[in-house]
């Protein structure tokens, strides 16, 4: 993310520079929520659903950009918003030692954030960009 915060800075970003900060960044949520889903310390179902409203909510950032306005970061789970959540989870099921229960886990708790901050952050980019269509006409 850093290098593509310099490069735009620098006024050095390119079209083939976007696809190689975003496309790691994409495979990359998909490897750690999928991984994080088959640890055996969560429902697998709940990871899977993560990685997939976690690259979704990536996905609907790029809208604007792709029909011509600016592209949207808004929302609270951003990329680095997602692995703070999940990064904390992690934290909290190594010192709190997980349960085997039908219950949730402290990882399904993680998860279920993720996503509904997810939602949420889908729904604040496509507002904003259905604003900034709509004062480009």
């Amino acid at each position: 993310m850093l290098d593509g915060l310099v490069a735009f800075a620098a006024g050095k970003a390119s079209r083939r520079g976007e696809i190689l900060n975003d496309l790691p960044d994409r495979i990359s949520d998909i490897v750690i929520f999928v991984g994080v889903a088959h640890s055996g310390l969560m429902n697998p179902l709940i990871g899977y659903w993560a990685a997939i409203f976690a690259v979704l909510s990536s996905y609907v950032g790029l809208f604007g950009q792709a029909l011509g306005v600016q592209r949207q970061f808004g929302g609270i789970m951003s990329k680095p918003w997602r692995m703070v959540a999940l990064h904390g989870g992690a934290w909290l099921t190594f010192f709190l030692s997980p349960q085997s229960s039908p219950t949730l886990t402290i990882f399904d708790w993680t998860c279920l954030v993720i996503i509904a901050g997810c939602v949420e952050t889908i729904v604040v980019r496509l507002k904003r960009i259905t604003a900034a269509l709509q004062d480009k006409r």
